[in-house]
């Protein structure tokens, strides 16, 4: 993880907002598709990063690399099928971080490509610009992992809840304010470091070797 020195926190400052908001927002888009007016009304249709954030959450995902935005209200009664509806706007945060994350490898891969066909080497831009689009993808990757643990209010809570008994899964809502207590002592004791950074990697390695393999086909 990254440390605490000015540098790095006013670094992650633009991309932690980044990451929060396009999470949040693809959650409230998604519930909306579904015929949902609560993000709408709640104001949460918005890429605006102010209506998104939570102080700790967003706090603990700049200095830690993982944490929350404030929660995105939607009403499930809106959805054809509310199992399948709360999934799928669940799932949709964790994928806008994905999404992200590889869109920033992706162009740093498009740049590599066009440099190394103009001859152009030990480019000290392009070195910046590696350096941002990794700090960008690690930090979104984070926020995802983070995010599909499967406990209560995490978004990984409401995909698993899709393959749950009715019973099971409402009775799991039920403690979700007590699961938050939890998160908050886990996150803060650096229990989800391991589990997050191993995620982490997997999801990393799996976008840079798609990449290598089109840049060299390319070359």
């Amino acid at each position: 993880m990254f440390g605490y020195d000015i540098t790095s926190i006013l670094i992650n400052i633009p991309i932690t907002l980044i990451a929060l908001t396009g999470h949040e927002f693809a959650h409230g888009w998604v519930s909306a598709k579904q015929g949902d007016p609560t993000p709408a009304r709640e104001g949460r249709l918005t890429l605006n990063p102010l209506a998104h954030l939570d102080l700790i959450g967003t706090l603990l995902m700049i200095l830690t690399g993982f944490g929350w935005a404030k929660p995105v209200m939607v009403d499930p009664r809106y959805y054809r099928n509310r199992k399948r509806g709360m999934a799928l706007t669940a799932v949709a945060g964790p994928m806008a971080n994905l999404a992200m994350a590889f869109a920033a490898l992706f162009i740093y891969a498009v740049l590599l490509v066009v440099f190394y066909k103009m001859n152009i080497q030990n480019s000290r831009m392009l070195s910046v610009i590696g350096s941002f689009a990794q700090i960008f993808a690690v930090r979104n990757l984070c926020f995802l992992v983070f995010n599909i643990i499967p406990i209560p209010p995490l978004d990984g809570s409401k995909v698993l809840g899709m393959f749950l008994p009715d019973r099971i899964y409402y009775t799991m809502l039920n403690y979700e304010r007590y699961c938050m207590i939890l998160i908050m002592v886990l996150s803060l004791s650096g229990v989800f470091g391991e589990i997050i950074g191993t995620g982490v990697n997997v999801i990393m390695n799996g976008i840079l070797n798609l990449l290598n393999m089109g840049i060299e086909l390319i070359l």
